[in-house]
């Protein structure tokens, strides 16, 4: 997977293409984790095009809904420009995958319907994890942040986490993260990455 600790960006988007041409060339098999911008999956599909065989992109997005996007991932790109660079490396013949890990809203089907006709691999759904704990370290007396994730955890029940499974459990495109395996029961693959 790469990169593992930061995203690509058009200020290192030159650094990021020669470590992973030396990952290709070296017979890599890689997966391309980013918040999208479409001038830099436009880049990476063009300068990796002889690899993508070696290569499944997994686009993070967790809501269509631009005023969400921008709210919990200031400075990320909106829901347009994420699904444009996952329609573009599609249409390029590289195969495909969407992170909805978290669900930054209570509509995940929308997300699903919206993204499903240019995804080839997988859509991994998984729940807004340690938000309780976070949101104080990070917004300490942000009255309006403290009651936008009592809202957003709210969509994200048991009860309403074994609804979207139940709606979705028999669809091959779909991965569970583990924090949906939990509230449903399913059991954590053996060796990690193995995921059904």
């Amino acid at each position: 997977m790469f990169p593992t600790a930061h995203d690509i960006t058009e200020q290192n988007i030159g650094a990021c293409l020669a470590v992973l041409r030396r990952m290709l060339v070296a017979g890599n098999d890689l997966l391309i984790v980013s918040k999208p911008r479409l001038s830099c999956v436009k880049r990476l599909c063009k300068d990796l095009a002889s690899y993508r065989s070696q290569i499944v992109f997994r686009f993070s997005i967790g809501s269509t809904d631009d005023a969400v996007l921008s709210y919990w991932e200031p400075g990320a790109p909106s829901f347009k420009e994420r699904l444009a660079s996952l329609k573009t490396a599609f249409l390029q013949d590289f195969q495909t995958s969407v992170s909805g890990e978290p669900m930054l809203d209570g509509d995940p089907d929308t997300l699903i319907a919206a993204i499903r006709p240019y995804v080839t691999d997988s859509i991994w759904l998984g729940k807004i994890n340690r938000l309780r704990n976070i949101l104080p370290l990070t917004c300490p007396r942000d009255h309006e942040a403290v009651r936008r994730g009592e809202a957003l955890m709210a969509t994200q029940s048991d009860v309403v986490i074994r609804a979207l499974y139940q709606r979705h459990r028999r669809d091959p495109l779909i991965k569970w993260k583990e924090s949906i395996k939990k509230v449903v029961g399913l059991q954590r693959p053996a060796v990690a990455g193995l995921d059904e």
